[in-house]
């Protein structure tokens, strides 16, 4: 029982615990912002992406069928999804300025 007493055990104590947290939480702060900003930038690469996509499948309905493509012909003969078409028309909305090759 003597020995037991006797052995200490160094720990943290709870400023050092405090200033620790406060070093993580601010981290935090920066970071987390940071990482949902590249999480839209990723999904508007990924549209400009499918954009690329829609508009080389429009270009090879029209030449295939010799009329002009639109989004819903496109989904209808199956060479894009509903998916691709909603990413379609979210980036032209996001990107007003830019000119559509492909009419919704």
């Amino acid at each position: 029982m003597k020995k037991l007493k006797k052995i200490k055990v160094k720990g943290f104590t709870l400023i050092e615990m405090l200033v620790v947290l406060l070093i993580i939480s601010i981290l935090l702060l920066l970071f987390v912002p940071n990482l949902s900003k590249q999480k839209e930038n990723a999904k508007q690469t990924g549209n400009a992406v499918v954009v690329k996509v829609v508009e080389g499948q429009a270009e090879l309905y029209e030449l295939q069928n010799e009329g002009e493509a639109s989004l819903s012909r496109l989904v209808e003969t199956g060479a894009i999804t509903e998916a691709q078409a909603q990413a379609y028309n979210e980036y032209y909305a996001k990107n007003t300025n830019q000119s559509r090759t492909v009419k919704p």
